[in-house]
């Protein structure tokens, strides 16, 4: 069996790390040919040493003299779109995962997808780059997955609609009071995921769960008002799909990311793999479902009708977040700080145009200099 050559994108963050964990057990399926990263050059360095990649590219912080290191942000399309890579899984954090995304499509490859911002920016966008170039998304999200597992072959029109789980995050059961009180350090306690510090804040204010229902209804062609959220504290279930006969096909596995990682790069098929713990349905259980506070949370709802809106909305809403939460993460600004920035900048910029690359960067640009300007 001929091995299959994968560029990681994003290869020293958190789904980075997983990544190269499940292509280090599936050695004799694929092979490592491009890693990146944007500035972590030490572990880099490392990953290298291990996968003998024949690309290594640094975004950021200076290229050290090393046989096939690239740098600058040309890498990651670079990376993309070699010849020997067949399948580009982008672990990309926020916009500067899109050219990436793009190029990679037009070139004809398999995007295993992790850079959610690149469906919310620029759904349109990826579509047509798709049938340009003849490439295909895969989710990798584990929402996402879990509905392309649940869907399977089956045609979409058999779909009523879908339900996205959430957990609720580290405030599920923090009263408006408490959140007007949160410190970083509250909000980076995820209860059931580890996941990277950006998206664990996302998580927080519900900002993750709609950009997922926007990439939901462009991964799958499904109307917004098919598209539900609930919370589900336990992260058993990932998503439900509920089909037009009334019939309700959920997807579980514990809160690991290494399977949806797998899948997307083996979809439709499946590969052996024994790195976790079997399904025990008795030590997971209760497993509940609560409906979403949006009063307490309205960052979701924010997102979900600046998805409903289109245009340039989608990008305004998802880097006047970004930068909110990169003052968060510095200490600069209040956990409820992050929400009336995304409100602010949806007021100000939520009509501008987005049908074409330049517009939607135009946009995300004008956001993130409100939200600076803002405070």
């Amino acid at each position: 069996m001929k091995r299959r050559g994968i560029a990681v994108l994003g290869s020293t963050g958190s789904i980075g790390k997983t990544a190269l964990r499940v292509l280090d057990r599936h050695s004799d399926r694929f092979r490592v040919v491009a890693l990146t990263s944007n500035s972590n050059a030490a572990l880099l360095a490392e990953q290298q040493s291990r996968f003998e990649p024949g690309y290594v590219g640094l975004v950021n912080g200076g290229v050290p003299g090393r046989p096939g290191w690239h740098g600058g942000a040309g890498c990651l399309v670079e990376a993309a779109t070699r010849d020997d890579v067949d399948i580009v899984l982008n672990a990309i954090v926020g916009t500067a995962g899109l050219d990436a995304t793009l190029a990679a499509l037009r070139a004809g490859k398999r995007v295993a997808l992790a850079n959610k911002e690149s469906l919310v920016m620029a759904g349109a966008l990826a579509a047509a780059a798709c049938a340009d170039g003849g490439g295909e998304i895969v989710p990798v999200d584990s929402e996402h997955s879990a509905i392309l597992q649940c869907i399977g072959a089956r045609p979409s029109g058999d779909v009523r609609r879908v339900i996205l789980t959430a957990s609720g995050g580290p405030f599920r059961g923090w009263s408006a009071a408490q959140l007007a009180s949160a410190r970083l350090e509250d909000a980076l306690k995820h209860p059931t995921w580890e996941m990277g510090r950006k998206i664990t804040i996302d998580s927080a204010t519900l900002v993750n769960k709609a950009l997922e229902v926007i990439e939901a209804h462009f991964l799958f062609g499904l109307p917004y008002d098919c598209i539900d959220v609930v919370v589900h504290p336990q992260s058993i279930v990932h998503s439900f799909v509920e089909f037009v006969d009334g019939s309700v096909v959920a997807q579980m596995g514990l809160p690991s990311m290494e399977l949806p990682v797998l899948y997307a790069l083996t979809h439709p098929e499946r590969a052996a793999d024994q790195s976790g713990q079997p399904f025990d349905p008795i030590s997971v259980s209760p497993m509940t479902f609560e409906t979403v506070a949006h009063d307490r949370f309205p960052a979701l709802r924010m997102g979900i009708d600046a998805g409903r809106q289109g245009g340039a909305a989608p990008a305004v809403y998802n880097a006047a977040n970004e930068q909110a939460v990169a003052l968060f993460l510095d200490g600069k600004t209040s956990f409820e700080d992050i929400t009336r920035a995304i409100g602010s900048a949806l007021d100000r910029l939520g009509n501008l145009a987005g049908a074409t690359r330049e517009e939607l960067l135009f946009a995300d640009a004008s956001a993130r200099r409100h939200v600076r300007e803002l405070f």
